[in-house]
């Protein structure tokens, strides 16, 4: 493990921090915690950046966008299976707080909500076009490692990349799903993962919700 970096800056975004682990047709999550986007210095440089912290942290200290925030943390050891540039958190303070009023949504901005609710929520494929230029922002956007087994009888051989998913309303003017997922396996197959996914994983929630 690399040294300790000294980082600070102002909250540009905060997302869940979630990974996603593909077998073919079949998919599960690991919720990490939480995903800071920050406009700020890390080891001395002047960056934009991200910082996973654990949603412990979060639920102390109810983060948003606007909040000053300064801290210690590591490079993540292995890229392929985070979607921050930085974790381990320590020494961790809120420096000033976000006075700044929220506009109508979206994006829907203020504090994150549990990572419970999120997985209770479901999510929806997001074009990651627009989550580069519309969704950043935004807590219901989720930029997601993904991690692909190609052959379960041999783990081993395995894939990583990155998804764009949105949990928020499905009414959203913004949202826009983009083509269909297609996960590799074994000998050149592969399985595409079609609107009827997303729409069994929200079915519960109604158009605004």
């Amino acid at each position: 493990m690399r040294d300790k970096i000294k980082w600070f800056g102002t909250v540009a975004a905060i997302q869940p921090r979630i990974r996603l682990s593909r077998s073919f047709d079949q998919r599960s999550h690991v919720y990490l915690g939480y995903a800071l986007r920050i406009d700020g210095s890390a080891g001395g440089r002047t960056q934009t950046f991200s910082v996973g912290i654990g949603k412990s942290l979060h639920a102390k200290q109810g983060i948003q966008a606007g909040d000053g925030v300064e801290g210690c943390c590591h490079p993540v050891e292995h890229p392929e299976l985070e979607s921050v540039d930085f974790y381990k958190v320590s020494s961790f303070r809120r420096l000033t707080q976000s006075r700044v009023g929220h506009p109508s949504p979206p994006p829907w901005l203020g504090v994150p909500p549990p990572l419970e609710v999120y997985r209770s929520r479901g999510h929806r494929r997001l074009a990651a076009q627009t989550y580069e230029s519309d969704c950043g922002p935004c807590i219901w956007g989720c930029k997601m490692a993904v991690e692909m087994i190609i052959d379960q009888w041999n783990p081993s051989q395995r894939k990583y990349r990155y998804e764009t998913f949105c949990y928020g309303p499905k009414s959203c003017p913004r949202y826009k799903a983009g083509p269909p997922r297609k996960v590799p396996g074994r000998k050149g197959m592969s399985w595409t993962e079609e609107d009827w996914a997303d729409e069994d994983a929200t079915s519960h929630r109604s158009a605004d919700e």
